[in-house]
Order: structure tokens, then sequence, then C-alpha cells
């Protein structure tokens, strides 16, 4: 019974994060549609784009890795996922957290856009390989001050363990986001990156590449991306609540605390222009990594 109990929870883990996922990226279409003046879609629209391009049929072959570069793509979104306790509390949602979990996910949380470069290298758009070579640029970029700004929390914390650093902020004084606000800023200047939205668009940007690594992807190829992608953004917010800000006792909680998050870079996507790429690396190397530094500095002195 408990083995059932586990497996529904990992179920269930993946719907509430595809669920939370799409939705979050309805509602910042009606929030840009809002700001240009505009009714914008309805908030379930991401839902029947993907039930639309799931149910087409796709004949364009390029060949074994255009079928797996978005296999890759889901099976990342999802592994990363299994491996963040959802929720601080309870038996469900805890996942395959385990010590020494941060260190895998900084790995696996590159394994997808790999598979996705992989898959549009094949297919022999130009505007593919364009959207691929700036995007694992900019990777190159948005890692350098999430590897550090991590790096500060774990020594300071003196642990690679998720949940022990979620443990650890069992107040909201202790949270790291007060703790080290240094790493919080690299951070979430990082999570810019990860989002790929405005001015950090540049692999896809749409004006230029026709939506970039996706050109030659539709029907359910697009469909799968497009799952990957709601369920990765999911991913990402409840690891960085979990860093930050003390992790989440429910799912209320969870969710008014990952909208909190979702609502930066897409308030910054609205009000900003596109970055070219060497800016977007630039800018990365700059900024967000004297932050990473300072971070890992703090924690020097602190100790």
């Amino acid at each position: 019974m408990e083995t059932l109990k586990t497996i529904s929870g990992y179920f269930a883990t993946i719907g509430v994060a595809f669920t939370v996922g799409f939705l979050f990226m309805g509602f910042s279409r009606i929030l840009t549609a809002r700001v240009q003046n505009r009714v914008g879609p309805p908030i379930y629209q991401n839902l029947l784009d993907i039930i639309k391009l799931w149910s087409k049929e796709s004949a364009i072959n390029h060949g074994l890795m255009q079928h797996l570069g978005p296999a890759f793509a889901v099976t990342a979104s999802v592994t990363t996922l299994l491996f963040i306790p959802v929720l601080r509390i309870g038996n469900w949602f805890q996942n395959f957290s385990f010590e020494g979990d941060l260190i895998f996910l900084l790995y696996i949380m590159v394994f997808g856009q790999l598979g996705m470069a992989l898959g549009a290298g094949q297919t022999g758009n130009p505007n593919s390989a364009i959207g691929v070579s700036r995007g694992l640029s900019q990777v190159v970029g948005y890692e350098i001050p999430f590897v550090l700004a991590l790096t500060a929390l774990m020594v300071y914390h003196e642990t690679t363990s998720l949940h022990e650093i979620m443990a650890a902020q069992d107040s909201i004084g202790a949270w790291n986001i007060f703790v080290n606000p240094f790493a919080f800023v690299a951070a979430i200047i990082a999570f810019l990156g990860m989002t790929h939205y405005t001015p950090f668009d540049v692999p896809f940007a749409p004006a230029e590449l026709a939506s970039g690594p996706p050109s030659e992807f539709g029907g359910k190829y697009l469909g799968m991306m497009m799952t990957s992608g709601s369920i990765f953004a999911f991913a990402k917010l409840t690891l960085f609540v979990n860093l930050f800000l003390g992790g989440a006792s429910n799912l209320l909680e969870l969710l008014a605390k990952t909208l909190a998050l979702y609502l930066i870079p897409v308030i910054i996507g609205i009000v900003t222009p596109r970055y070219r790429t060497e800016q977007a690396i630039v800018f990365f190397w700059k900024w967000p990594t004297a932050f990473g530094i300072l971070s890992i500095l703090w924690v020097v002195w602190m100790r």
C-alpha cells in the first residue's frame, strides 16, 4: 500500500506541474496582452494548443534524432521535477530527493537543452542551427552565476541536500533570500535566462529566427516541447522556492510563491527589448557573476 501511495505521488507531482505550468504561461499571455491594450487568449489556451498538437500527425522526417530530441526534453523535465521535493512536509510530493541531489540537478537540468539541440541540428534548418548556437551560448552565460549562488548556499548550510537546505529555513528570518541576498540576486538573474523571456529570448527570436530551434518541429513534436516547457517551468520555480523562500507546506502556499517568482521574468520581459547574443553573455558574466562571487565572500565573512 505504501509503495502504491508513493507511485501515485509521483504521477500527482507530474500532473500538478503540467497544470500549474500551462496556467502560468496562459496568465503571462493575458498579462502581456493587457499591457499592450489587447484582450488576449483565455488562460487555458495553452492546454487547447497542446491537445490540438498532440492530435496531429507529422509527415516530416529528418532522421532518428529529430524524434529523440523532443523525447529527451520531456525526459529531462520530468526527471528534474521528480528529484525536487515539492512540499516540506507529508509523504506525498517528496519524490526522489537524496543527499547530493543539488549536484545531480545541476547536470540533469542541462540535458533537455542538449537533446533539443541535437534534434534541431539534424533538421538542417538554418534557423534551428542559429537558435541552437545562441541557446547553448546563453547557457554558458547564466550557468556560471547560478552555480556560484548554489555553491554559496551549499557552503553555508554544509550540505548538498535540497531537503536539508529547506529544513534549515524554518522561519521567515532564516530564508536564504534574507540570509544571503547576494546569492538570491545572482540566481534570480540567471533564472531570467533560463525562462527565455525578453531580454534573453535570443535562442527563439520570432522576428529573426522563426522561433529558432523548434522551427522544423510541428504536431506531436511541438506538443512534446510545449509539455516539457510547462513541466520544466514548474520544476525550476519550485527549486527556487525551496532554495530561497523556505519551501512550501501546502499547494496553495507553493502556488503563491511560485507565481510571485514567475512574475519577475514576465514583467521584465514585457518592458525590455531583446539583447543580442553577445550582449546577453557579457551581461551574465558581468553583473550576476559579480553577485555570485559576493555571495561566496558573504558566506566566508559570516563564518
